[in-house]
């Protein structure tokens, strides 16, 4: 016969571990006064033991009405965010659960308002312990693997072999790949175009993300890149102007790609190629996976969520 499931563990759990009260635990959950130290500490000891969180993901999901999700999202001036933010909304609703925007500084107050939280900041998310043990938390394309979070990863590694193939059968061998350089190089997104250029013989330059054109091209124009890899759709933008200002042609001089799948993309002249993702499968996986950090917990929760090339006029 088949063990059941773990069940999730109850406030009465935590304050028979802790040896207290559930009104002890509760004021030490809500970091509420009248309550010293190292109760405080012991009871959050014991809820991080008992994997438990006082929300109501965690009661069952049995009432549609108030509960409540952080959204952290990074630079809205990006509609990047701006469209996955959207999307996480609409989904929500749908779900019937409030959401609560804000900027990642905002993460300490969020946090003790809220049932769970989703991410999506392009940095790693770290919640404060007091007010809030084992808040489910679920970021999206984080740029390191956090412990106990719930994470969406986004798999570029196809897409990116489908773009340099892409580039290489239109003759491209000076290719360019416009990255955020960090302490330890290249981001995940600039290393799988390194090395789907690298496993087709080829050694793209790298360079920091806003170069201009005039960096890449040095004085030598005619010597520079035949293809730019931007960061992101937005610089794949600047990067036409750029290349407009210069007096050069796209795709016949230089061709240009850009990541995100930006709408707008199809509204630029050339229109931008991009390696695209779905973003509603995103936001859909983010928000099962809070439901899945609410419960009894197994294992790590991940989401694979895989981008596509999309060739345009700019290829």
């Amino acid at each position: 016969m088949n063990a059941s499931a773990p069940r999730a563990a109850t406030i009465v759990d935590v304050a028979r571990v802790a040896g207290v009260s559930r009104q002890t635990v509760t004021r030490a959950l809500h970091d509420m006064p009248g309550i010293n130290a190292g109760t405080r500490e012991r009871v959050l000891a014991a809820a991080r033991e008992l994997n438990y969180h006082p929300s109501r993901f965690g009661r069952g999901l049995v009432k549609p009405a108030g509960r409540t999700l952080g959204l952290l999202v990074g630079d809205l001036t990006n509609p990047y965010y701006g469209e996955l933010a959207s999307t996480v909304l609409r989904l929500a609703g749908e779900r019937g659960w409030n959401v609560v925007m804000a900027e990642p500084g905002s993460l300490s107050d969020l946090a003790g308002a809220t049932d769970a939280v989703v991410g999506f900041t392009g940095s790693s998310i770290e919640v404060p312990r007091a007010g809030a043990p084992n808040l489910p938390v679920v970021e999206i394309d984080p740029p390191h693997d956090h412990p106990g979070h719930g994470r969406v990863e986004f798999e570029r590694a196809q897409a990116s072999r489908d773009a340099v193939s892409h580039l290489l059968a239109r003759g491209v061998r000076r290719p360019v790949v416009l990255d955020l350089l960090g302490p330890e190089g290249c981001s995940r997104r600039g290393r799988a175009f390194v090395e789907a250029f690298r496993d087709a013989g080829v050694e793209p330059a790298v360079a920091d993300r806003a170069s201009s054109w005039a960096d890449l091209a040095g004085d030598r124009p005619g010597a520079g890149p035949d293809a730019v890899v931007a960061f992101n759709d937005l610089e794949g933008f600047r990067v036409l102007r750029d290349l407009r200002t210069a007096g050069l042609r796209v795709p016949q001089d230089v061709r240009v790609v850009g990541v995100d799948g930006l709408a707008l993309g199809e509204f630029v002249a050339p229109r931008l190629s991009t390696l695209t993702i779905d973003l509603t499968e995103v936001a859909r996986a983010a928000l099962d996976l809070v439901v899945e950090l609410s419960g009894p917990r197994s294992g790590e929760a991940v989401r694979v969520v895989p981008h596509r090339f999309v060739a345009r006029d700019s290829t």
